[in-house]
């Protein structure tokens, strides 16, 4: 049996503010089912970049923001050292039929330097990833 891009999507979001844009970005689009989703960089053996319930906080407020458009949305947090790696983790443990997202802001100059979380979420992914644009781009 086959699967509908749309049926059981995940769209990761980084804070309130870009959950609020994906939100709005995704709006125009029928979506089945939607489970928003953000991942908590961890350490493994180093101090962590923010403390874990600060993180939390983080990912509390992003939830809210997004259930602005998609009030029916579940959620998940991932803890792990790679956001990549915890997307795809996290779609791949949902049987996802896609992860959904919006290409976030950055020069090349960032994108050089910190590698290209897009770019590796396309190539690594086993599921289809599928980029929207932000609304009045294009």
């Amino acid at each position: 049996m086959s699967k509908s891009f749309t049926e059981s999507v995940v769209v990761p979001v980084a804070d309130e503010s870009d959950a609020r844009k994906t939100a709005r970005a995704l709006e125009p689009y029928e979506l089945d089912q939607v489970t928003v989703l953000h991942v908590v960089e961890k350490g493994e053996g180093v101090p962590d970049k923010t403390p874990v319930e600060q993180s939390e906080e983080v990912a509390r407020e992003a939830f809210a923001a997004f259930r602005e458009s998609f009030p029916d949305a579940d959620d998940a947090v991932a803890y792990r050292r790679d956001v990549v790696d915890g997307i795809i983790d996290v779609a791949t443990e949902l049987d996802a039929s896609a992860i959904v997202y919006r290409p976030r802001d950055q020069g090349r100059i960032v994108r050089f330097l910190s590698g290209s979380h897009s770019l590796r979420l396309v190539t690594e992914s086993p599921i289809p990833v599928i980029a929207v644009p932000e609304e009045g781009s294009g």
